[in-house]
């Protein structure tokens, strides 16, 4: 859920934050679920992206639509790949006090679709460039 969604008051869409504009309800994997499965749950939840967290609960990845494409463009069984091998290790993270114009200029320097949010190195949400755009004109609707 997005807290942005039970907005209802005026608001400067340029004041909102990650912690606002972000998905809280997550799906996660571990670095040894499958790619298959990932893919299954992604295709299933309309994702572009999974979190990979470690046995601490702390995010140790991402797997992205580009990662299983690209298992299987070279021509791996899905079954067999583990997230562990094609995550992306160390991904860039955002921080729920981030407004939406530094994580909106995160998103358009970086060239990234979705960031982790992470609170002292445990994952708490996931925000996208959908839901920047979602939260700004959510907050538009109220604010003349």
């Amino acid at each position: 859920m997005r807290h942005i969604d039970s907005l209802t008051h005026a608001c400067d869409p340029k004041t909102l934050t990650v912690g606002q504009l972000m998905q809280d309800a997550l799906f996660t994997c571990t670095a040894r679920t499958d790619a298959l499965t990932i893919g299954r749950l992604m295709t299933k939840q309309h994702f572009g992206g999974l979190p990979v967290l470690g046995e601490d609960g702390t995010l140790v990845g991402l797997v992205t639509e580009y990662d299983l494409l690209q298992a299987m463009i070279e021509g791996r069984d899905l079954r067999k790949v583990l997230a562990s091998e094609i995550m992306t290790t160390q991904p860039l993270t955002a921080r729920e006090n981030m407004t939406l114009e530094e994580v909106a200029n995160l998103f358009q320097d970086r060239y990234v679709t979705r960031l982790p949010v992470v609170r002292d190195k445990q994952l708490v949400g996931i925000v996208a460039r959908r839901d920047l755009l979602h939260g700004y004109m959510k907050a538009s609707e109220y604010w003349s």
